[in-house]
């Protein structure tokens, strides 16, 4: 079997991630970034503003609308509310993140295991998966900049004439800049270019000056006309928008320089490999290509410190570190396939047989740890999912402990594959046990007002997940300057979160006021950490006096 996924690496890929994601996705809760692409993208279908981008009815043009697109397409096929629909784009772009790591990788190796191991590395690191339910935008944005770094990495590594990759690289190029402006160029591609200028120079460049000029011109053509195209019809508003995003920059989310030097970490089950294959001293003279090994490296350190310049941090734009990561971690796990068995010093095989283990020790502690954890909540048809996902993880963990006995590291390896697969393939539909009793969907109150012919209305904030699946605009009546505008109908529906005295008083002075029902979006208890007021509203029915 492993030969056979060997000898078919991009089938082997992208089987992975559609088994891994696929039957999964549907149970977890749309975040709120995921919630504001998918507003706009109901709203390209039903008010068709494909261009003009708006959410909840106001413009939305901080981010560029591709990833949104891809969504109304998919939606428009099997339906905006069908929740793997709109979100197999972002697992198809998973799925090209490691194809084209693996292409990227045999290009500079031509070493097809090898490749594919850093593929399976990719795929399989936590903020890979985590991105694309967290912030869509990211994997499209940082996938089209890889395809873009395939092709010109044909073009400057192979033949000088090869115009047609240029071509291609330049409408990647595009594709990412129309995800996400110019944050993969400078997270992921400028890296890159100071990675190779290092390594492999850039021989005959007066020759390619023109060609990658080329490069640059179809890349902001491709990826600048939907910019200029909104600065010409809504210049006001893009403006607007433009100031308080670079002002975002240098005055939200302010994090000292060192706050991304944990990187490693992102790539969860590879931590310690991760962190091993970044201890260049030790590993430069152990791997089997020297000059690649350490393009990998420096690709990597480089994006971290560019990233690390900007004053706005968040642990997700760490996500375009994990493809070269991914690489370089490839170099030490090919190494322990080669080396392990006759490895002798501790200090080396203690932290394989640690990091292994742990993997393992976790898959025989699920079944345990899950049945104390979830309790009464496994009761029904929830034994099911629990009791495969438990078969499956002990076995998984039984023959990686047998494997590293035997020193096998290569099975050891596509084993830590199998579980981690596992892990989300059976483990995704358990999430729907721990949804505490206080969430209250308020997906209904759609169709309930419907039929009583009543109009809904946000009172201060109400938030995207609440809109998204409300399943329509929530037109808020209160102003930026802290004013109301009233709805001219005698009767109206209003969700409110929160409100003040000063508002009550106001509001009880024309309005008799009918509380209804509270709708929260909250999966966890109201005494967790992770409980967000923010996803609390209280439904009101106000009648004119």
């Amino acid at each position: 079997m492993l030969k056979k996924l060997q000898h078919n690496p991009i089938l082997t890929i992208t089987v992975l991630v559609l088994l891994m994601l696929t039957f999964g996705v549907k149970y977890l809760s749309v975040s709120i970034m995921e919630a504001r692409n998918f507003i706009t993208a109901r709203e390209m279908l039903t008010d068709g503003n494909w261009l003009l981008t708006t959410m909840n009815g106001e413009a939305r043009y901080e981010k560029p609308p591709l990833p949104t697109w891809l969504a109304a397409f998919f939606g428009m096929i099997f339906g905006i509310k069908n929740l793997l629909a709109i979100r197999f784009p972002a697992i198809i772009f998973i799925a090209i993140t490691g194809v084209f790591t693996y292409l990227l990788s045999n290009k500079l190796l031509n070493n097809k295991n090898h490749s594919l191991i850093n593929a399976l590395i990719v795929v399989t690191s936590f903020y890979v998966i985590g991105i694309s339910i967290e912030a869509p935008w990211d994997i499209f944005t940082h996938g089209f900049m890889l395809m873009a770094i395939y092709f010109l990495f044909q073009y400057l590594h192979g033949a000088p004439n090869n115009f047609k990759a240029i071509l291609i690289a330049g409408l990647f190029l595009g594709c990412s800049i129309l995800c996400k402006g110019p944050v993969s160029f400078y997270a992921l591609l400028l890296p890159f270019l100071i990675a190779y200028g290092v390594v492999f120079k850039f021989t005959a460049i007066k020759k390619q000056i023109l060609p990658l000029l080329a490069f640059l011109i179809i890349g902001l053509i491709v990826g600048g006309w939907w910019y200029l195209y909104v600065r010409v019809n809504d210049p006001a508003t893009f403006t607007a928008i433009a100031e308080r995003e670079t002002g975002n920059w240098s005055s939200y989310n302010i994090r000292p320089f060192y706050y991304y030097w944990s990187f490693f970490t992102q790539s969860g089950i590879w931590t310690i490999p991760a962190f091993i294959s970044l201890l260049y001293p030790y590993l430069k003279r152990r791997v089997s290509n020297t000059e690649a090994y350490r393009f990998s490296f420096i690709w990597t350190i480089t994006a971290v410190i560019l990233l690390s310049l900007i004053p706005e941090k968040k642990s997700r734009y760490l996500m375009p570190v994990l493809i070269p990561l991914a690489i370089n971690t490839g170099f030490y796990i090919e190494y322990l396939i080669r080396c392990f068995k006759g490895l002798k010093d501790k200090r080396e095989t203690i932290p394989v047989y640690f990091n292994f283990g742990l993997i393992a020790l976790i898959g025989l502690a699920f079944p345990i740890v899950g049945y104390l954890f979830l309790g009464e909540k496994l009761s029904g048809y929830m034994m099911f999912p629990f009791a495969i996902a438990s078969i499956t993880l002990v076995l998984l963990s039984v023959l990686i402990f047998v494997q590293l006995k035997l020193k096998n590291m290569e099975k050891v390896f596509y084993l830590t594959i199998f579980f981690f697969a596992a892990l989300l393939i059976s483990g995704l539909p358990l999430s729907t046990a721990l949804i505490d009793n206080n969430y209250k969907p308020i997906s209904n109150l759609k169709e309930d007002t419907k039929k009583e012919a009543i109009n809904v209305y946000g009172f201060n904030y109400i938030s995207p997940e609440m809109i998204w699946q409300f399943g329509d605009k929530i037109p808020n009546i209160t102003q930026e300057d802290g004013t109301i505008n009233f709805p001219n109908e005698p009767v109206f529906g209003m969700l409110a979160n929160g409100i003040s005295p000063e508002h009550q008083e106001l509001l009880l002075a024309k309005y008799h006021i009918e509380k209804v029902a509270t709708y929260d979006l909250n999966t966890s208890a109201k005494d967790s950490k992770s409980y967000r007021g923010r996803l609390v509203n209280t439904y009101y029915i106000l009648t004119k006096k």
